[in-house]
């Protein structure tokens, strides 16, 4: 039986550098124990479910780690400590998943110091710092310290293919027009479509090319490489090969690229249609929509798109429900898309009825320009390129609204 005074500790085991020093220190002091080495974040809350652990040794970026794990493990009495090799880097992507404590890797000799510090509250501040400014914000905090960062907008909307792809490449054109680095991440785990619109004719996936530098704790220094670059402007990270390739993007990993990308710019993610919970999927596992509620999740504005059509509002109306059940309180920009006179109805008329499932003021209508977005596909390249169009214009009185918000 393990004494009182000694802490109890699990490391997870990447085999980076910091590893052996961290290992070394945590058996020679008097007051720490390692319990086991963890080769992954499920192999880590198996154990931490058996209750014999006090505190987790971590990468900081490991992948998969995300806000779910870090409050699943603070449930069974585990804190975290998140070793990092580039702490004000990590800050951002820390807070936004409640990683309250960050130890230097320079520093990993130090860490049985650092773990018998900590109180026993797993979300409280550490009594000694670990860093000079180890104490990260509460869960979501979400701002660099040391600049603006840029907006990560998720483009949503119901099945019945309303248009998502199109809007997300429209306003990522049209940010890039307006002088902005932009990103567009094509993240649909049923099937991603950005690179076959914008003709962008490659094998490798960028979005699994990513997934395995998170993976690997390289994508801060080689994240650009796995980038399309359409302008001075505007990159694209291509979406899944294939649609059952979805599970090798882990949870965790969607979240660490955006906060990644917003450092360079603005990024405008292509999500999927459903964020339905499986219940009978195993949550130790990835479920395929958990990734489109991780781009929501992650998200500073998101544009929820449906059809103008009876069938498209009516799926409109019911994914508003879905939003405020995934998301409550936030208020989404709800894009009505193909507005045409021949349906019969004004746009008042669609507005006062979405207004009884929570859209509030928040809605806008592009018009159903077929001529302008054939011209795009046909030629493979973005809205704003195709010429100008009453399409084009209401995206970029869309993109007007949403600014008045930040």
């Amino acid at each position: 039986m393990v004494s009182p005074d000694v802490t109890v500790v699990l490391l997870v085991s990447t085999g980076a550098a910091w590893e052996p020093r961290a290992l070394a220190a945590l058996q020679e002091h008097p007051a720490t124990v390692v319990l086991k080495r963890c080769v992954d974040v499920a192999d880590l809350l198996a154990t931490a479910s058996t209750g014999q652990a006090d505190v987790a040794v971590l990468p900081a970026d490991l992948a998969g780690l995300d806000a779910g794990v870090v409050d699943e493990l603070g449930r069974t009495g585990v804190r975290v400590v998140g070793v990092t090799t580039d702490p004000a880097a990590t800050r951002p992507l820390a807070a936004r998943v409640g990683l309250v404590t960050l130890l230097d890797a320079g520093r990993a000799a130090d860490v049985a110091g650092v773990v018998t510090s900590l109180p026993a509250d797993p979300t409280a501040p550490p009594a000694a710092p670990a860093l000079p400014d180890p104490t990260l914000p509460a869960p979501h905090g979400g701002a660099a310290a040391d600049g603006v960062p840029g907006r990560v907008v998720a483009v949503w909307g119901p099945a019945g293919a309303p248009g998502r792809t199109t809007v997300a490449s429209a306003l990522a054109g049209e940010l890039a027009r307006r002088g902005l680095g932009t990103l567009l991440v094509d993240a649909d785990p049923y099937g991603g479509a950005v690179a076959q619109q914008l003709g962008i004719l490659d094998e490798v996936s960028g979005l699994l090319a990513a997934a395995r530098l998170v993976a690997s704790g390289t994508v801060a220094e080689r994240f650009p490489g796995v980038q399309r670059r359409l302008s001075d402007r505007l990159r694209v990270v291509t979406g899944l090969p294939r649609p059952d390739r979805w599970a090798e993007v882990r949870p965790g990993t969607l979240a660490a690229l955006l906060e990644h990308a917003r450092r360079d710019g603005q990024v405008v993610v292509d999500t999927g249609f459903s964020i339905e919970v499986d219940p009978a999927a195993d949550p130790a596992r990835p479920a395929r929509n958990d990734l489109t509620r991780e781009a929501l999740e992650a998200a500073d504005d998101v544009v929820l798109v449906g059809g103008a059509d009876p069938v498209g509002l009516a799926r409109l109306a019911r994914a508003l429900t879905d939003l405020d059940d995934l998301l409550p309180g936030v208020a989404p920009r709800v894009v009505v898309n193909r507005m045409r006179p021949t349906l019969g109805w004004r746009e008042s008329d669609v507005v006062d009825m979405l207004a009884g499932f929570g859209a509030g003021s928040g809605v806008h209508f592009l018009p159903d320009d077929q001529p302008a977005v054939d011209r795009a596909l046909v030629s493979g390249r973005l809205l704003v390129e195709s010429g100008d169009s009453s399409l084009s214009r209401a995206v970029g009185a869309l993109l007007d609204a949403m600014a008045v918000r930040r």
